[in-house]
């Protein structure tokens, strides 16, 4: 039965561009608002004392369904774990030269907007700088300049996140944990624990936690019914980066896709990435948001190949 659905999923179906919605930005003083048509369905958030890093919050399909967790989250209906770390979208890292902004230990500041947020032939655009300061906020250690775009297909949108770390003089090195990467903390209705038929799966066919965690993998799908409706959240990692990246996943709702922490899932020699002064480090991502009448509608493969062609 299992191998059905995969093989279900990846029967590939076109992707196509959707015409009738359009990607709008509003800026406010702390994040930037995202808008298709007149449904906002996410905020750049780059200013937040309790959260300390930019991240998209409250993340909604086109229709108006939340597909993150709601931040911050609500008692009555959410688990209150993670409750800043787990914000809704992000990329960090829980160790960079010993500093961890993960855990929000230490900061990435927001420096500015390097290209205004625009749309131009149907994509949106905006890039910034970020500055990961040490823990005790007095230097920097290295910066990012990080473009995201944002693109609209028959299923949903990607956002797609490129970023380039540039270190200090002492150069930089991403440690070796399981909280680094492009992570995700899903609507708890879908989460795998609510009972409620929410599931993840990879490009490999695995299910769940117990099957996803510490493999790699292209992409990997958290998803579930939100009223009714399929919806939820895939995230790649661009065979472009330097290494595929592992799945930290779990069925309480969260995922991280992490190149970094051989160690950690595998249990064979420590990784030290180093980037030495005067070089940089890439890295590619992107998380499809995505909605469908029935599971059987959606097929991850395909936002892949719109993200890897």
């Amino acid at each position: 039965m299992r191998w059905l659905i995969f093989l279900a999923l990846m029967c590939r179906l076109p992707v196509t561009s959707a015409g009738d919605q359009t990607i709008h930005f509003t800026q406010h003083s702390d994040s930037l608002e995202i808008q298709l048509n007149d449904q906002t369905v996410a905020r750049y958030l780059f200013k937040d004392a309790g959260i300390g890093r930019p991240c998209f919050v409250d993340v909604k399909t086109a229709s108006g369904l939340q597909v993150t967790r709601n931040h911050p989250p609500d008692r009555a209906t959410d688990l209150m774990d993670h409750e800043n770390i787990h914000s809704g979208l992000w990329l960090s890292f829980g160790d960079l030269s010993g500093h961890d902004y993960w855990r929000l230990k230490a900061k990435t500041e927001h420096v500015r907007f390097l290209t205004e947020p625009r749309t131009e032939n149907g994509v949106g655009t905006f890039s910034v700088l970020n500055r990961y300061l040490t823990t005790d906020g007095k230097s920097t250690v290295c910066e990012e300049v990080c473009e995201y775009k944002l693109r609209v297909s028959e299923q949903g949108y990607m956002i797609e996140i490129n970023s380039k770390f540039t270190p200090g003089p002492s150069g930089l090195v991403f440690g070796d944990q399981e909280e680094m990467g492009l992570g995700l903390r899903v609507a708890s209705s879908i989460a795998v624990d609510s009972k409620k038929g929410g599931r993840i799966i990879d490009s490999a066919g695995r299910i769940n936690g117990s099957e996803v965690w510490g493999k790699t993998a292209d992409w990997c799908d958290y998803s579930g019914l939100i009223h009714g409706r399929w919806a939820g959240v895939t995230v790649m990692s661009s065979r472009e980066n330097f290494h595929p990246s592992w799945s930290h996943a779990r069925d309480y709702g969260f995922i991280a896709i992490n190149p970094f922490g051989r160690n950690a899932f595998t249990k064979e020699a420590v990784s030290r990435v180093e980037v030495k002064p005067g070089s940089t480090l890439k890295l590619r991502y992107a998380a499809f948001i995505h909605e469908t009448e029935e599971e059987s509608g959606y097929q991850p493969q395909s936002a892949w190949k719109l993200f890897e062609p």
